[in-house]
């Protein structure tokens, strides 16, 4: 029942208010005991009594009927059970309510506490974004500095080489005003008195040694010289295309495949940077680090710091190469990089390249132009990344996450060779 029509069930006609004390006339009309008895104490000596409702007519004072019973063809509650079932509603609706607001608390916890989360890793960031650009700027402007300098200095080296030069014409004019002076002589004792005419010569081979040097100057403008200013801007340009995807890359110690965990048919290079696929078993001891597919592990592992290695894939068209977490498995298909939750992998089969973690595979189109690929580590960012060494150098792809334990470098080849080209100290 609807608390509208509740009420005007339990509303009094004569003083509109909730009955007190609700009693029935023989009509079916209910009314407050003190409403009724005054209505009809009014009517006393008219002739008659009514009902204030309906106007049904008694010939004598109407007998009061407590509300309980039949009214009006449907059982009437008692004022009491009908409140409490009324509290009864209202009681599940507050338990609802009561769950409803517990699960409200429980999200805005959750909420605040991923908040301080991101806070904090937003403030790491900034930070190490702030020191990494405030690096990058000093490096810039001291190079933009020297570039400068090597600039300005060019039109300078090469006034300084015109002034020689001129020096040079102005001795070489007074010994050839001698020579002829000399050659129109009719005195023969003094031509011959004259100073070995040898010295007059020597200068031939300081001469090409001279013009050498200013051919050198003119095209090179010392120092950085043109072809290394214009080397050292397009490097630039690079540098700013790449910053976008590649900024946070420091380096990395060399690269060294550990063969205790080297698959059998794996034959790896004495110096430990080459890894082939061999029909000839290796007859190495089986060890639970060892792979039983053909994969091989580096002996470092990175647990902090940002990276990368290089590797050329241009002896094989069947490859893998990525990061591992050291607890990768050993055997099986899960065991294969990219194919598990433990390693991010690039690979190729024939012409198709892709890259794959936890067994997902992304397929990226089939123009890598390069025969190396670059795969990149910023550990406290929980990111690893790959690149064509294409020119300029092209993003692949980036995976983000937490990394939960020390990454190796990984290698897995099927067929052919690959080669590691080593790591660097990017600036």
């Amino acid at each position: 029942m609807a608390s509208g029509d509740l009420r005007a069930e339990l509303e009094c006609s004569v003083c509109l208010n909730i009955y007190t004390d609700p009693v029935m006339l023989r009509c079916g009309h209910n009314f407050c005991r003190v409403c009724i008895d005054r209505v009809l104490d009014t009517q006393e000596g008219s002739g008659g009594y009514s009902c204030p409702e309906c106007r049904e007519k008694f010939p004598d004072r109407p007998a009061l009927h407590s509300l309980a019973g039949e009214h009006r063809g449907h059982q009437v509650e008692m004022l009491g059970e009908a409140s409490e079932k009324k509290k009864e509603t209202l009681r599940n609706v507050l338990q609802k309510l009561l769950t409803k607001r517990e699960e409200t608390e429980e999200r805005v916890q959750s909420l605040q506490e991923h908040r301080r989360k991101v806070e904090e890793e937003a403030a790491g960031d900034t930070e190490r974004v702030t020191v990494l650009f405030r690096d990058l700027r000093r490096r810039l402007e001291d190079l933009e500095k020297r570039i400068l300098r090597e600039i300005s200095g060019r039109a300078e080296r090469i006034s300084i080489s015109i002034r020689d030069l001129e020096i040079k014409k102005e001795e070489l004019s007074r010994k050839m005003r001698h020579i002829e002076e000399l050659c129109n002589m009719t005195d023969p004792l003094t031509v011959l008195q004259e100073s070995d005419t040898g010295d007059l010569c020597d200068t031939e081979d300081g001469d090409n040694e001279d013009r050498e040097r200013r051919e050198k100057l003119l095209h090179d403008g010392g120092g950085l010289g043109v072809a290394g200013i214009s080397h050292t801007l397009h490097t630039l340009s690079d540098i700013i295309r790449g910053v976008n995807v590649d900024f946070y890359i420091q380096g990395a110690a060399d690269i060294l495949l550990d063969v205790n965990t080297a698959h059998n048919n794996l034959h790896i290079s004495d110096d430990r940077k080459t890894v082939s696929w061999s029909h000839r078993i290796q007859n190495r001891p089986e060890t639970p680090e060892r792979f039983q597919c053909s994969q091989v592990l580096s002996s470092q592992s990175f647990s902090s710091g940002r990276h990368y290695w290089e590797v050329d894939v241009g002896g094989s068209d069947w490859w893998r190469v990525g990061m591992c977490y050291p607890s990768i498995e050993r055997g099986g298909l899960e065991s294969v990089i990219g194919r598990n939750k433990k390693s991010w992998g690039l690979f190729r089969y024939h012409d198709q390249y892709g890259v794959e973690h936890d067994n997902k595979e992304i397929l990226l189109p089939p123009n890598i132009s390069s025969n190396r690929v670059r795969i990149s580590l910023d550990y406290e960012a929980g990111r690893i990344s790959f690149y064509d060494l294409c020119h300029p150098i092209r993003h692949l792809l980036t995976f983000t996450t937490t990394f939960t334990e020390p990454l190796h470098a990984g290698i897995c080849v099927e067929r052919g060779c690959i080669k590691i080209c080593g790591g660097n100290q990017e600036m």
